[in-house]
């Protein structure tokens, strides 16, 4: 059975495999439908036919995934790292009759790399489906507060 806190606690692995970068383990939480979507404009409705920072299906989550971990990504050398301090997710939808899973968490996300550090605050949306017994990521939102500033290469995942 899926309540809140199965919902939270999941929310809080995804960060800690992010931090720790079990990347295989952070794309297992994510439906093969799954989208991480980190829209340009504030309140951005749509993330085809307006611009975003980032719109990737698995594929391209796999792709970067491979790009981080890989012996030859000599951009990656040292490798970035990050951390995650989450404000505790808000459950907005805990439904399981009909399977709607949603939240909203606050979070400041640190990435360094070298003698480089880069810190954003924003909210991460979460809508999740249920496959089998388990919560699987069907759409990750990432709204930046600063999403109209300039900014570097974000190599990771917030």
């Amino acid at each position: 059975m899926i309540d809140e806190k199965a919902v939270t606690d999941f929310i809080y692995r995804e960060a800690e495999l992010l931090d720790t970068m079990q990347w295989q383990g952070w794309l297992d939480l994510f439906h093969p439908e799954g989208r991480y979507w980190m829209p340009l404009e504030w309140q951005q409705q749509d993330p085809v036919l307006q611009p975003s920072l980032m719109y990737e299906d698995l594929l391209l989550l796999k792709v970067r995934v491979e790009r981080l971990a890989g012996e030859r990504t000599f951009s990656q050398k040292p490798k970035s790292r990050c951390h995650h301090l989450l404000q505790a997710p808000q459950i907005v939808a805990c439904d399981t009759a009909a399977g709607v899973f949603k939240a909203r968490t606050s979070y400041i996300y640190t990435e360094t790399r070298g003698d480089m550090l880069e810190r954003y605050s924003g909210w991460a949306s979460h809508d999740f489906v249920l496959i089998g017994d388990a919560l699987k990521i069907k759409l990750k939102r990432v709204d930046l507060i600063n999403f109209d500033a300039p900014f570097g290469n974000i190599q990771l995942f917030m």
